[in-house]
């Protein structure tokens, strides 16, 4: 699956003052990732609002995509949720056409035990048509995905492929890379972790500060890919302290914040999230200024 290999950016979704869909601004978006130098598209993951978007919404805005990448990039679909009955109904009615896999988070809030993770995973895999990459990220969903039931889970579906893990769990990780099939693949689901999880193996990044900033995220997971870590490094450590601010006040108000500094689209989120502070955005842009990352 090398199409999942490298920088994938985890859109945001744009919107009007008035909170509906701001198409302009997501072809603006979609055109600055692929020209860019993203290496594949993540439509409605966490990033992209998916909770506060109706189904009619997610498909306006794949659809939409998918006529400005014109083919271009491979482009991943979040599809997930608690209720495992609702996520395969979806998934068995899902028109494919265009998309290259689905990422699908451990289901949140339930609180499963590793076995209702494992149940969940297989029956999403047998009501998908499409590759699936898991997504751990305990800091949404309350429960960790154990590096036992990622392995399980890749050994048993071929059609499960990947997994973008944002445990922030090194050892955890470690056990993943360590044991995984060859053809699976271990995503870093961590902007600031990235550079860490290149050196362990991972083959690439899942990311938030992507959608700002594709070029230089992109150069750096390739160059860390390739063991390049000497020409890496500096560009981890040119965006860490960024990469904090973005998630202060929650994701994705800080990265939309920063869109909106560079011009690409507003700062709108839709409630219960909110934009950042002025104080939090006054430091964004100090920080970017400093690092040269914005036009003063």
């Amino acid at each position: 699956m090398t199409q999942f290999t490298g920088l994938g950016v985890a859109m945001v979704t744009p919107f009007t003052d008035d909170h509906k869909i701001d198409y302009a601004g997501l072809k603006k978006l979609t055109t600055h990732l692929i020209e860019g130098g993203a290496d594949y598209l993540v439509v409605q993951g966490t990033t992209g609002e998916s909770p506060v978007l109706t189904k009619d919404e997610k498909r306006s805005i794949l659809d939409f995509v998918l006529e400005v990448n014109q083919g271009r990039k491979p482009v991943v679909f979040g599809i997930g949720g608690n209720n495992t009955a609702e996520v395969c109904e979806t998934l068995e009615s899902f028109d494919a056409t265009g998309v290259a896999g689905i990422l699908s988070a451990s289901p949140s809030y339930n609180k499963p035990t590793q076995e209702g993770i494992y149940a969940h995973y297989k029956a999403l895999s047998k009501a998908s048509s499409l590759p699936i990459i898991l997504y751990n990220v305990p800091g949404r969903t309350g429960s960790n995905m154990s590096a036992e039931t990622t392995l399980r889970l890749a050994r048993d579906f071929k059609n499960i492929v990947a997994i973008k893990e944002a445990s922030g769990n090194l050892a955890q990780i470690e056990d993943i890379l360590e044991g995984c099939p060859a053809d699976f693949k271990v995503i870093s689901g961590d902007d600031g972790l990235t550079l860490a999880m290149l050196a362990l193996g991972v083959e690439g990044l899942i990311s938030v500060v992507g959608n700002a900033f594709p070029k230089e995220y992109a150069d750096m997971v390739h160059k860390g890919m390739f063991g390049a870590f000497h020409d890496a490094r500096p560009i981890h450590f040119r965006f860490r302290k960024l990469i904090d601010l973005l998630f202060v006040e929650g994701n994705p108000g800080g990265v939309k914040e920063v869109l909106k500094h560079l011009g690409i689209c507003g700062n709108a989120v839709r409630l219960p999230s909110m934009p950042v502070s002025e104080k939090t955005s006054q430091l964004i842009y100090r920080e970017m200024a400093e690092r040269e990352l914005v036009k003063v």
